[in-house]
């Protein structure tokens, strides 16, 4: 947690220098997927502290995950005649097009938590490790696993973002070898009980997982799609159970729908984002675990990156990303898993949410 403040200080010191020695102020256009959920709402408050704090004018706009709307947002950018356009697409290649007008209109395009893919105008990337994210998830639930013949419950996000399938790769990494082993056993797709045995999957035979197991990031999606599930699991499939779950949105709906059938002994769920009701349900024993993707480290990334391409420089990067085009140049931020034994530390006494907004932490 040191590390990530460091990060986010010298962020903020490099956007104020900047900012105290030139008169014209930065245009910078945000454009982010949804106010429907809390993840967003954190992202636009952490860009507004942000962008106050570096004397910085900039317009955060919502896209309703709709992406006609996010084209229209972009657009309207655009004739404000902003430099640098931060967008977070709905769709990963449906936003290629507003890519492509971005940079025909000489504005430097950075993908912010989800890549743009399928052009080559993407200057850059800024972004937590999705792969680690996944892999958090798929360490926790092995960590957690005992014996032979544990039920296994996948879940996924959307199949148009492409941080799903970078989200259920880096999963796939930790849990195939316990799926080969027979440490676990997968009960509710097909797909991925046929493909068991690969370690490393092809983009297409995520797809056809995912495909089955999607919950398009939609909680009433993730309900639905439980229930059916335990609906049709016979009582062997019961029991104990380990639930990969997407995000904390989903995670507490799925935990939910698990919560209420009772042949379910127990459940193991991951998650991400932090979200505070899950936050609250980690405390109360309803969700294991999240991912914290701080939001103040990843804002002052993408401030710090916009600043360096209004200056007409290069920001520095650790690794590339392909989007099917290009390899996009990126430095991805650090994650921290969250459970009840150290919700405390990673979340309170790092100033993320005040103690005040949960009951029974100890």
């Amino acid at each position: 947690m040191k590390k990530t403040f460091a990060v986010l200080i010298s962020a903020l010191a490099l956007m104020a220098a900047f900012v105290s020695c030139n008169n014209s102020t930065i245009q910078v256009g945000i454009v982010l997927p949804t106010k429907d959920e809390e993840r967003w709402i954190q992202d636009q408050t952490r860009f507004q502290e942000a962008l106050k704090t570096a004397g910085i004018t900039a317009e955060v706009l919502f896209s309703e995950k709709d992406s006609s709307k996010e084209k229209s947002n972009v657009e309207t950018l655009l004739t404000k005649g902003i430099k640098v356009l931060v967008l977070c697409p709905v769709d990963s290649a449906s936003a290629a097009a507003s890519a492509d007008a971005a940079k025909k209109a000489g504005v430097k395009v950075v993908a912010y938590d989800r890549l743009i893919t399928g052009t080559a105008n993407v200057d850059f990337y800024v972004t937590f490790d999705s792969f680690n994210v996944g892999a958090a998830w798929g360490e926790y639930l092995v960590s957690k696993a005992s014996g032979q013949g544990n039920n296994l419950y996948l879940y996924a996000g959307a199949a148009s973002d492409n941080n799903a399938f970078i989200f259920f790769d880096g999963a796939w990494s930790q849990l195939q070898p316990k799926i080969a082993d027979g440490t676990f056993v997968i009960a509710n797709s097909a797909e991925a009980i046929k493909l068991k045995d690969k370690a490393q999957l092809t983009r297409e035979e995520m797809a056809s997982i995912i495909g089955q197991i999607t919950t398009n990031w939609n909680p009433a999606d993730a309900k639905s799609k439980a229930e059916a599930h335990l609906t049709a699991a016979n009582a062997s499939q019961k029991g104990d159970v380990f639930i990969l779950g997407p995000n904390d949105q989903t995670a507490r709906a799925i935990a939910d729908t698990f919560a209420t059938d009772k042949d379910i002994k127990s459940y193991k769920i991951t998650g991400q984002d932090a979200d505070k009701a899950s936050i609250q349900y980690i405390i109360d024993g309803k969700q294991s675990m999240t991912v914290l993707k701080d939001t103040r480290t990843l804002v002052a990334s993408a401030i710090a990156t916009a600043i360096t391409f209004a200056k007409g420089e290069t920001p520095a990067s650790s690794k590339t990303y392909n989007n099917g085009v290009v390899e996009v140049p990126s430095t991805p931020a650090e994650v921290v898993s969250v459970t009840q034994d150290n919700v405390k530390a990673a979340i309170v006494d790092s100033g993320y949410y005040p103690a005040a907004d949960f009951t029974g932490l100890q």
